[in-house]
């Protein structure tokens, strides 16, 4: 059976990418939530609405566990998926504990970068609570990345200038860890890292979400059984498009 990957849009790919590394063995089904995205600035309710016609959806194409890939929908809706669904679903959240691990000793903040939806939710907000007691975590929204992720411009030139406006008010020399609380943030790794200095650590949720996908199906005894197979679809339809299904493999790649 295949393993299912969501996210609202491209975003998902960058975590599918680690996930490639550790189960090459695999058949995967990509789940694009293209006619929605973004979700990071929608009401909760109407983006709650997408995520479960799209997990549904998904369940139907027969899958032996599920990889939110996608901070927004893991911090509104993971719980509820879980209680619905009876193959494991595995979230993804912002890497805030390592980051605070990191920076704690060292007299530097922690700057999380992730979609407006995510930072206003009580999860989010739990986490930095449970790790963060020495307030060292800053956030800001960053809905422009997400946009020009799905448009697939990811060159300096197009990118940095919304940074700087983004980041203007903020200290950047403060700053020891950039974590990127959104899949589709990694792409832009090369641009926020040109802003900061060589020392600060830019981390991601994306690893650690794929080594847990694969100690779940170790577990379950249920791994290593496909060929490497990937399936995209888009808001519930199959791509067939080239152009597209190149686009999506040379993300894969990066």
């Amino acid at each position: 059976m295949k393993i299912g990957f969501f996210d609202s849009g491209i975003g998902g790919l960058s975590v599918l990418h680690q996930a490639l590394k550790f189960l090459p063995n695999e058949d995967y089904l990509f789940y694009a939530d293209t006619l929605h995205v973004p979700y990071g600035e929608k009401p909760k309710e109407e983006v709650r609405k997408y995520i479960f016609e799209a997990v549904d959806f998904i369940a139907n194409q027969g899958v032996k566990a599920l990889v939110i890939a996608c901070n927004t929908a893991t911090s509104i809706a993971v719980k509820d998926l879980r209680e619905k669904y009876d193959f494991p679903i595995i979230g993804i959240e912002p890497a805030v504990k390592p980051a605070v691990l990191n920076c704690q000793n060292k007299q530097k903040k922690v700057l999380v970068m992730a979609t407006e939806l995510t930072l206003k939710e009580e999860k989010f907000s739990q986490l930095v609570k449970s790790v963060d007691n020495q307030d060292i975590v800053d956030s800001i929204p960053m809905p422009g990345l997400v946009e020009l992720a799905e448009r697939f411009e990811f060159r300096e030139e197009q990118v940095v200038p919304y940074l700087k406006k983004q980041l203007a008010s903020f200290d950047l020399e403060q700053y020891g860890t950039v974590v990127l609380g959104c899949t589709h943030f990694p792409y832009f790794e090369s641009s926020i890292r040109a802003l900061f200095s060589e020392e600060v650590n830019i981390i991601s949720g994306n690893m650690g979400t794929a080594k847990n996908l694969k100690n779940i199906l170790a577990s379950m005894g249920e791994i290593n059984d496909g060929t490497g197979n990937i399936s995209f679809y888009q808001s519930g339809v199959k791509v067939e498009d080239e152009k597209t299904l190149g686009c999506y493999k040379k993300l894969l790649k990066l």
